[in-house]
């Protein structure tokens, strides 16, 4: 028979399994909830706020939001920062500060800080902990505290399509150009041209695209392989389970794996 001791140990964790169930269903609600899009853009005013864009909760640091704008179905993570200005409450003028593309997704935890001009274009990735800003702090006088002595702003350019790693740092004054990649870790500063990858502190070229050479150094993997031709958005939402279709858009309803499987087998055929 089982003693009062044990009982009482088996009714706790049943309650304390019951507890986490409950505190998880409800920061999920609280989550979808708090979630800021154009159709519930709570308390943020942004110059601009695409349809099927979501900032995640909880935010970042958000403000000046007026002088923010955000193109369509962009994601962006979970505390991230997004600001202009030094302060809230500040008239920035008719001008955006911070531009940020369509198809977008800044990574959890990322800063973007704007004070003079912050452009990424479209489709721009970003990994988690990255930092953006067009501003830095000035030291060439030697008698005055470092924090005191007026910043420096340069603007700062992503060009579409490009992916900015982990941890990476762009600086003012960067002007990064189409599909580039950003090491993890990479401090940037100065021009990166299209198509190339940098890596290092300070960020170097390590490898770059030309029509005529390809890529050099060359790539020491083989390309991914292609997605058959003739599958369409339904197949390929039933197999790997994402929602492919623009917000709002009707459609069937998602095939079972055992359907995905055989429509998917059809397709590479």
């Amino acid at each position: 028979m089982p003693t009062a001791r044990t009982l009482l140990a088996a009714a706790r964790l049943r309650g304390r399994r019951a507890a986490g169930h409950v505190v998880h269903r409800a920061w999920k609600w609280v989550q979808e909830t708090g979630a800021v899009t154009n159709r519930a853009p709570g308390p943020y005013r942004f110059g601009e706020l695409g349809d099927g864009t979501k900032l995640a909760f909880p935010l970042g640091a958000v403000f000046n939001e007026q002088w923010i704008t955000i193109g369509p179905f962009s994601i962006i993570g979970e505390r991230v920062t997004i600001s202009a200005g030094f302060l809230p409450g500040l008239d920035l003028g008719p001008e955006p500060i911070v531009r940020i593309g369509g198809g977008c997704v800044i990574g959890r935890g990322s800063h973007i800080v704007g004070h003079q001009s912050i452009v990424l274009g479209d489709d721009v990735w970003t990994g988690p902990n990255v930092y953006i800003t067009d501003q830095a702090h000035e030291y060439r006088d030697t008698d005055l505290p470092i924090g005191k002595q007026w910043p420096r702003n340069e603007p700062v350019e992503i060009g579409a399509g490009s992916w900015i790693g982990t941890g990476a740092v762009i600086l003012p004054g960067s002007r990064i150009g189409r599909n580039v990649v950003v090491a993890a870790g990479a401090v940037v500063r100065g021009d990166v041209p299209d198509h190339s990858v940098v890596a290092g502190a300070p960020a170097k070229v390590v490898r770059s695209w030309s029509a005529d050479e390809g890529w050099q150094p060359p790539l020491r993997h083989d390309a991914p392989q292609p997605i058959p031709d003739g599958v369409t958005a339904e197949q390929l939402r039933a197999l790997v389970g994402w929602d492919l279709r623009i917000p709002g858009q009707a459609g069937p309803a998602d095939e079972s794996p055992a359907r995905a499987d055989e429509t998917t087998a059809r397709a590479a055929e």
